[in-house]
C-alpha cells in the first residue's frame, strides 16, 4: 500500500512540476507573442475556467470509470491540448487548449486526493497528506527554476510539459488500485453558504483574484521590462517557498484564534507587502524578501477561508461546502488575469499592485465588520489544512468497501 501511495504522490508531483512551470512559462511566452492585454488576459484566465468546470464534473467521471482510467483520461487531455498549442499561435486556440488543460489538471488532483483517502488508514492520513503537500510545494518550486533553463520562443517548453504528464500517466497506469464508490452527502442549497459564512465567500473570490493575477501577470511584466529569465524564475521560486513557510504557523494561529481575525491580519499583511514592493528600489536583493511575504500571505488566504466556512456549516456538508468554495475561488481566479491585464495595460505594474492591495484591504475591512456583527464559534471543529498556492484543494467523499460491503475507510 505504501509503495502504491508513494507512486501516486511522485506522479502527481511531476504533474505539479509541469503545471507550475507551464503557468509561468506561458505568461512569459504571451508577452513575446504580443496578443494584446485583452487576449492575453483571456488566455491566462482560460485555465481557471477549465479548472472550475472540471471541479464540478470530474467526480462523476471517477465514479463511472474508476481511478486509474480517470487519471489516464485526464492526463491524456492535458497532453493533447499542450501538443496542439505550438502548432497554431492563436489566442483563441490557446484559450481553448488552456480550458482543456484546466479540466485535465483538476481531474488529476481530484483523482489523486480521493485515491489517497481511499488507500490511507485513518491513523496515517495526516502524514500521507503532509507528504503529498510537501511534494507539491517542492515540485512547484522546481518548476519555477526550470523556467530559467529553456528558450521562451522555442517549442521545447511544450515538449517538456508533455513529457512530464506522460511520465506521470505511465507511473499511475502501471500501478494497482481500488475504485472507491462515491458516498452520498447532504446537498447545499444556493445562498446558504453566503448566509452562514459570507466572509469565506468574499475571501475566496479575493484570494482567487490576487493569486491568479500575481502568478499570471507579474512574470510577464518582469520579462517585458528586461528582467533575465533567471531573475524571474528566482523571484517566483521565493514566492512559492514563502507560501510553504507560512502554512504551519498560520495554521496554528488559525486553529487557536478567531479565524476572521487571522484572515484580516493576512489581508492587511498582504496589502502592506504589496505597497512596500511599490515603494522600494527594484533591486533583486530588496524584492526577494517581499516576494516571500507576498507568497506567504497570498497562499494562506484560501485555506483560512475554507476552515472558517466549515466551522459555520454542519459536518455532513463538508464536501458540498468545499466544492462551492472551489467554484467561488475559480470565478475569482478567472477574473484576476482579465481585470489585471487591463489595469496593467493602462497603469503599468504599480496600478496592478495597488489594485491587489485595495481588494485585500476590502477583505480585511469586511472581516472586521463580521467580527463586530457575529461572535466566533464556541468550538473550532475543522482544522486549517495546507493547500497548494496555485490550486485549491479538491476533496471528494469516497468510501472504499470490502467485498462483503463493510465500509473500510472514508474521507471527511
Amino acid at each position: 500500500m505504501l509503495l502504491q501511495i508513494g507512486t501516486l504522490i511522485a506522479a502527481t508531483s511531476l504533474v505539479q512540476l509541469a503545471n507550475g512551470f507551464f503557468n509561468t512559462f506561458l505568461s512569459l511566452r504571451l508577452t513575446l507573442e504580443d496578443f494584446g492585454p485583452a487576449a492575453t488576459g483571456i488566455v491566462l484566465s482560460a485555465y481557471f475556467v477549465g479548472f472550475t468546470i472540471g471541479a464540478v464534473s470530474s467526480g462523476g467521471v471517477i465514479q463511472r470509470v474508476g481511478h486509474i482510467r480517470a487519471y489516464t483520461a485526464f492526463a491524456g487531455l492535458v497532453v493533447v491540448a499542450t501538443a496542439l498549442m505550438p502548432l497554431w499561435t492563436s489566442a483563441l486556440i490557446w484559450a481553448a487548449c488552456r480550458v482543456v488543460i484546466g479540466i485535465g489538471c483538476v481531474g488529476l488532483f481530484v483523482t489523486t486526493e480521493s485515491w489517497l483517502n481511499a488507500k490511507a488508514m485513518p491513523d496515517q492520513r495526516g502524514r500521507i497528506f503532509s507528504t503529498y503537500m510537501v511534494g507539491t510545494f517542492v515540485a512547484l518550486a522546481i518548476g519555477q527554476l526550470a523556467v530559467a533553463g529553456l528558450t521562451i520562443q522555442a517549442a521545447g517548453a511544450f515538449q517538456v510539459v508533455i513529457a512530464l504528464f506522460a511520465l506521470a500517466l505511465v507511473m499511475v497506469s502501471t500501478t494497482r488500485a481500488e475504485a472507491p464508490g462515491l458516498k452520498p452527502e447532504a446537498k447545499l442549497r444556493y445562498g446558504e453558504l453566503s448566509r452562514q459564512a459570507p466572509l469565506s465567500v468574499v475571501g475566496c473570490v479575493v484570494s482567487g483574484i490576487v493569486t491568479s493575477a500575481f502568478y499570471a501577470l507579474v512574470p510577464a511584466w518582469m520579462l517585458s521590462n528586461g528582467a533575465p529569465q533567471q531573475t524571474i524564475a528566482l523571484f517566483m521560486l521565493v514566492a512559492v517557498l514563502g507560501g510553504l513557510a507560512f502554512q504551519v504557523p498560520v495554521g496554528r494561529l488559525s486553529d487557536r484564534y478567531d479565524r476572521r481575525l487571522v484572515l484580516a491580519g493576512l489581508a492587511v499583511g498582504y496589502a502592506a507587502a504589496v505597497i512596500l514592493l511599490v515603494a522600494m528600489p527594484r533591486s533583486l536583493l530588496a524584492v526577494l524578501p517581499v516576494a516571500a511575504l507576498l507568497g506567504g500571505f497570498m497562499s494562506t488566504l484560501y485555506p483560512v477561508c475554507v476552515a472558517h466556512a466549515l466551522d459555520r456549516m454542519p459536518a455532513d456538508r463538508v464536501v458540498a461546502v468545499s466544492g462551492r468554495l472551489i467554484l467561488v475561488s475559480g470565478f475569482g481566479s478567472a477574473l484576476g488575469p482579465l481585470v489585471g491585464a487591463g489595469i496593467m495595460a493602462r497603469f503599468d505594474i504599480d496600478g496592478l499592485l495597488y489594485f491587489m492591495a485595495a481588494i485585500a484591504l476590502v477583505l480585511a475591512g469586511f472581516a472586521g465588520l463580521r467580527m463586530w456583527m457575529r461572535e466566533a464559534p464556541d468550538k473550532v471543529e475543522r482544522p486549517f489544512e495546507v493547500i497548494d498556492p496555485l490550486n485549491p484543494a479538491i476533496t471528494q467523499t469516497l468510501e472504499a468497501t470490502e467485498s462483503d460491503g463493510t465500509p473500510r475507510s472514508a474521507m471527511a
